[in-house]
């Protein structure tokens, strides 16, 4: 069974309006949310085998404080495809994923990830994950789906979980 875990970047700060967007830095509350979802997938033994990561630096930052927390180093590939990427963009960044990981973290963006997550979420899924789904993607949240069969094929799975920093803290 494949595990794929869509984490959106955590919260950014907009201190510097004279930033461009892909250089934004996470906010205070960004930093303590990317640390406790990374503690939370620890908790949950939910390990990454790879790692897909927008190059945006909200991205990054988030992955970093999330990698920290774990007690194993998967495979990371950053990547400029994912900043900005429609749903449609992401799901082929999966497809294009090595066949021999068994689970994929992918830290992105909205409104593409959030999209994804909702297109991905099968009849099978777990209600209360899809309602969470279906309400908000805040900025770091997790979404958990399972499935059989290969990234290359991914088009439907079923959504176990989908984690909000404010329901875990």
């Amino acid at each position: 069974m494949k595990q794929l875990f869509l984490l959106r970047h955590a919260k950014s700060s907009w201190d510097d309006p004279g930033l461009d967007d892909f250089d934004r830095p996470l906010s205070e509350r960004g930093l303590k949310a990317a640390r406790l979802m990374g503690r939370e997938l620890v908790a949950r033994d939910w390990l990454p085998d790879l790692v897909l990561v927008s190059s945006a630096l909200r991205t990054r930052d988030t992955w970093r404080l999330v990698a920290a927390e774990l007690p194993t180093h998967p495979r990371v590939a950053l990547t400029e495809a994912l900043y900005d990427a429609s749903a449609a963009d992401i799901l082929s960044q999966i497809r294009q994923a090595d066949a021999s990981s068994g689970s994929l973290l992918v830290v992105g963006h909205n409104p593409g990830l959030e999209d994804l997550a909702k297109q991905l979420a099968g009849p099978s899924s777990e209600a209360k994950a899809h309602k969470r789904l279906e309400e908000k993607f805040p900025t770091a949240a997790l979404a958990r789906f399972v499935f059989e069969g290969d990234w290359s094929g991914v088009s439907s799975a079923r959504l176990t979980h989908c984690l909000r920093p404010k329901d875990l803290g």
